[in-house]
């Protein structure tokens, strides 16, 4: 997608990452690439500045700091592509792994497990389905004499 028709980054319909916090780097790409193998820089690297984001919501930043705490490097989260032999295709792959990437981070914490007993009847059901298989494997043991 050109850079004309988006001014920034669509993650979701309340966050828009703008493009001036975008930085990219190109380098050469490893694996096959024919004549150009040598020539073009088509290894799309993105960078993206989560500590200073404008387009975050302080909650929004304190959730993304937390679970990429790991990915982030001084709080630039840092995401290369180079799967494709065209520099535009990798751009848009960084694109969309960026976006993924933010969704699944802000996406809010699963509840928490309440901590459940087997029943009385499971119990039961349990130990009565062990000791049919103890009666079978016995049966077919050779008599003892």
């Amino acid at each position: 997608m050109p850079a004309a028709h988006r001014p920034g980054l669509r993650v979701t319909s309340g966050l828009t990452i703008p493009d001036s916090e975008l930085s990219w780097r190109f380098s050469r790409s490893s694996g096959p690439g024919g004549q150009g193998v040598n020539t073009a820089d088509s290894r799309a690297e993105l960078a993206w500045d989560v500590a200073h984001s404008a387009a975050l919501t302080p909650v929004q930043r304190e959730r993304l700091l937390d679970r990429l705490g790991t990915r982030l490097v001084d709080g630039t989260l840092t995401i290369a592509a180079s799967e494709h032999r065209a520099q535009l295709r990798n751009r848009e792959a960084a694109l969309s792994r960026l976006a993924d990437l933010v969704v699944d981070s802000l996406r809010p914490p699963a509840p928490a497990r309440r901590p459940t007993r087997p029943s009385r009847g499971a119990k039961q059901r349990r130990l009565d389905a062990k000791k049919h298989r103890t009666d079978v494997k016995r049966l077919r043991r050779p008599p003892q004499d």
